[in-house]
C-alpha cells in the first residue's frame, strides 16, 4: 500500500460549499473504500523484507594459507556444530555444559525477557477485539422533602476497527520482538557454553602448569642439595649455593599464584552452573589433562553466519520490529472507526431493575480523526524511520563483527600451532642443554651459572608449551563460538514455551 499518509485523506475531504448530493457521494466513496480496506486487510507503512548483507565474502581469509599443523578446513556444506564440545572427548566438560544449560541464571533471565515479550504481544493483540465493560451502581438522592434510591447496571462495548492496520503493525512488531527474545536466549546459551569450556580448559591448564612447576622445583632442589654437598668438600662456591637456593625460591613463588588462578576458575564454573562458588572444589580439584583438540574443524561458508549466529538473527528481528513501528505511527494520520454499543438498566427499585421499562440502549458507529496535533504525529513517523535506520545499521555492524570474530579466531588458532611447534623444539633443545651443562659441571669444566641458565630455560619453555596447549584449545572454543555453534542442541522448546 502507498506509504504516503495524506494521499487517501485528500481524496475524501468534503468542502463546506458542496451540496447534499456531493456529500453523500463523498461519504459513499469513503464507505466503499473502507469496506475494500477491511476486506483486503491492507496496512499502512512499509512491508518488511529480509535484508541481504552485502559485506559477506565468499570465502574465509583465515582458511587459506593456514598453518601446516592446523586442520581447519573450509567446506561448501554447512558446518555441523551441534554439541561441538563433545569433540574434545572430555566427559567432565560435557557434563558441566549440560548442567549449566539447565541451571544457569543468565539463561533464566533471558527466558523471563521472552515471557515479557509474549505478554506484551498479548496486550497489543487485545486491540483487535471488542472491549466489553460491565458497570453497576447505587445512589440515593432527591430534595429535602423527598428522596429515592437509584439502582443502575449496564454493559458498554467499543470495537475499534483496524482499517488502516495500525494494530496489526503493532502485533507484527511484537511478534518480531518475540523472535528477538528467542535469539537472545540462543546467544546467551552460546556464550554460556563457551565460558564453561574456557574456564574448564584454563582450570586443567593451571593444574598442568602447577605439576610442571613442582617437577622443576624438585629438580632444582636436588641441584641445590648437590651444590651444598660440593661446597662442603670445596668443589663449589658459596655464590653457587646462593644462586641455586634463589632459583628454588623463585620457582616456589610461582606455585601459589597458579593455585589462586586454579581456585578462581573452579569458583567461576560453580557460579556458571548456578551453584555457590565452592560447590565444585572436591569434584574438580583432582588434576586431569587439558581437553584434546579435535582433528578437523569444518568452517562452512561465511554466508552461513547469517542464519547460524543468534546475534545476527536477533538484530534482524529487531530491524523487523522497528520497520513495523513505522506503520503504527503512520496509522495515526488516519481516522479511527469504532462500533459502539451500550445496554443500561436504571430503576429506583432493585426488584424491578431488569424490567423492560428500565432498559435504555444504543448502538452505532463512531469516527474520530485527529485534525491538529502540533506536528507530533509526523514527528513520530520521522522518529520511527530513524529508529528503523538505526536498527539496519546495527544489523550491518553485527554482521561485520561476526565475520571479524571468525577471522580473528582462525588466525589465532592456526598461528598458535606454529607457536606450539617452535616451543616444542625449544623445549627439546633446552632439555639437551641442561643435561650437557650438568654433565660438564660435575666434571668441573663449566661453572654453575650455565646450569642455572639451562634450568631456567627448561622451565620457561616447558611452562610456555603448556600455556600454548591451553591457547590452542581456548582459540578453538572461541572459533566455535564465533561460528555460532551449540545453540541448536541447547534450544529447549519446552522451556521457550513457558
Amino acid at each position: 500500500m502507498n506509504d504516503r499518509p495524506f494521499a487517501w485523506r485528500r481524496r475524501i475531504l468534503v468542502r463546506r460549499d458542496q451540496g447534499p448530493a456531493q456529500v453523500r457521494s463523498a461519504l459513499g466513496m469513503g464507505t466503499t473504500l473502507t469496506a475494500i480496506l477491511l476486506a483486503s486487510g491492507c496496512a499502512v507503512g512499509p512491508d518488511y523484507k529480509p535484508v541481504q548483507a552485502q559485506e559477506v565474502p565468499t570465502t574465509w581469509a583465515g582458511a587459506t594459507g593456514a598453518s601446516a599443523y592446523a586442520a581447519s578446513i573450509a567446506t561448501s556444506q554447512p558446518a555441523q556444530l551441534t554439541k561441538w564440545w563433545e569433540k574434545f572427548q572430555d566427559p567432565k566438560l560435557t557434563s558441566l555444559i549440560e548442567e549449566a544449560l539447565k541451571t544457569n541464571l543468565d539463561i533464566k533471565l533471558a527466558e523471563t525477557n521472552l515471557r515479557q515479550a509474549r505478554a506484551s504481544r498479548g496486550i497489543v493483540a487485545g486491540g483487535l477485539w471488542p472491549n466489553l465493560t460491565a458497570s453497576g451502581g447505587y445512589g440515593r438522592g432527591g430534595s429535602d422533602s423527598a428522596s429515592q434510591d437509584t439502582f443502575q447496571a449496564g454493559l458498554d462495548s467499543v470495537w475499534e476497527l483496524d482499517i488502516f492496520g495500525g494494530v496489526r503493525r503493532n502485533v507484527e512488531s511484537a511478534n518480531a520482538n518475540i523472535e528477538a527474545a528467542k535469539e537472545n536466549i540462543h546467544d546467551v546459551q552460546i556464550t554460556l557454553i563457551s565460558e564453561v569450556a574456557l574456564n574448564y580448559i584454563q582450570l586443567r591448564s593451571f593444574q598442568e602448569q602447577i605439576a610442571i612447576a613442582r617437577e622443576n622445583l624438585q629438580s632444582q632442589q636436588h641441584t641445590a642439595d648437590l651444590t651444598r654437598q660440593r661446597l662442603a668438600v670445596g668443589f663449589a662456591s658459596a655464590l653457587d649455593t646462593a644462586n641455586a637456593d634463589a632459583q628454588v625460591s623463585t620457582t616456589a613463588s610461582e606455585i601459589p599464584v597458579l593455585e589462586t588462578s586454579l581456585r578462581q576458575n573452579i569458583y567461576a564454573l560453580s557460579v556458571l552452573l548456578g551453584r555457590p562458588p565452592a560447590d565444585l572444589l572436591d569434584d574438580l580439584s583432582k588434576p586431569s589433562p587439558v581437553p584434546l583438540t579435535p582433528p578437523k574443524i569444518p568452517l562452512g561458508l561465511p554466508s552461513d553466519l547469517l542464519r547460524r549466529r543468534p546475534d545476527i538473527r536477533e538484530a534482524e528481528a529487531q530491524l523487523h520490529a522497528a520497520t513495523a513501528q513505522i506503520g503504527v505511527a503512520i496509522a495515526d494520520f488516519f481516522p479511527k472507526f469504532s462500533l459502539t454499543g451500550s445496554l443500561n438498566y436504571q430503576n429506583n427499585l432493585l426488584g424491578t431493575l431488569f424490567a423492560g421499562s428500565s432498559l435504555a440502549w444504543s448502538v452505532g458507529p463512531q469516527v474520530t480523526w485527529p485534525i491538529l496535533q502540533g506536528g507530533s504525529v509526523a514527528s513520530n513517523v520521522r522518529l520511527q524511520k530513524a529508529l528503523r535506520d538505526q536498527a539496519y545499521l546495527t544489523y550491518r555492524k553485527t554482521v561485520l563483527i561476526a565475520l571479524q570474530d571468525v577471522e580473528n579466531s582462525l588466525v589465532a588458532f592456526n598461528k598458535e600451532w606454529d607457536h606450539r611447534q617452535a616451543l616444542s623444539n625449544a623445549y627439546t633443545q633446552n632439555r639437551r642443554a641442561l643435561d650437557l651443562s650438568k654433565q660438564l659441571y660435575s666434571q668441573g669444566t663449566t661453572d654453575f651459572l650455565n646450569v642455572l641458565t639451562a634450568e631456567r630455560s627448561v622451565y620457561a619453555s616447558q611452562a610456555a608449551l603448556a600455556q600454548s596447549k591451553q591457547a590452542i584449545s581456548t582459540d578453538l572454543v572461541a572459533l566455535y563460538k564465533a561460528l555460532g555453534g551449540g545453540w541448536e542442541d541447547a534450544d529447549r522448546d519446552v522451556t521457550l514455551s513457558r
